[in-house]
């Protein structure tokens, strides 16, 4: 189990160490860089890297690059190839920790189910708009969908009919 030395405070570190002190997840540190590859990255790409991947470092731990393939439209191997290359610029390796989503997009589909039926999720007809707009600002609290109470066989049902494609791409989240 790491504990590493006082540099400071931060609330990561902070709920890190009080998990290793813990001996919550057993004193295992294990963090993930899941890029989409649709695009070359930026410096929030390389803020994240560094921060994903220098707390696995800091705390003996592992880093996953999981990539976020899940719209096949946009992505090209050109980005994923590059987004290689940029991680070992910045001096992070990761070893034989390479993953796509869409390996196990089966998974997440049901774990969305297991959400739905314990109504921690629901399928929000808001558009892109709307969700900005109820979502708040810095110093205004946001709303609350209006979608948000619906009955769980309702969402379940709209869910699956999502996935079935009857819906407009991006009408329904």
């Amino acid at each position: 189990m790491a504990v590493r030395e006082s540099r400071g405070t931060d609330f990561i570190h902070e709920i890190i160490d009080e998990h290793n002190r813990t001996g919550r997840f057993g004193g295992r540190v294990h963090t993930r860089f899941p890029p989409e590859p649709n695009g070359y990255l930026h410096i929030g790409h390389a803020k994240s890297i560094c921060l994903n991947f220098g707390i696995a470092e800091e705390y003996g731990g592992l880093c996953n690059l999981r990539f976020d393939d899940t719209n096949p439209t946009k992505e090209e191997v050109e980005y994923v190839e590059s987004i290689r290359e940029d991680i070992r610029w910045l001096g992070f390796d990761w070893g034989d920790r390479e993953y796509y989503a869409s390996d196990y997009f089966e998974q997440l589909y049901q774990w969305a189910i297991q959400l739905i039926e314990a109504g921690k999720a629901y399928v929000c007809d808001l558009s892109a708009e709307e969700i900005r707009l109820y979502r708040g600002t810095l110093t205004e609290p946001g709303r609350e969908s209006p979608y948000r109470n619906r009955a769980v066989e309702e969402n379940l049902d709209l869910f699956q009919r999502m996935r079935a494609g009857e819906f407009p791409e991006g009408s329904r989240t």
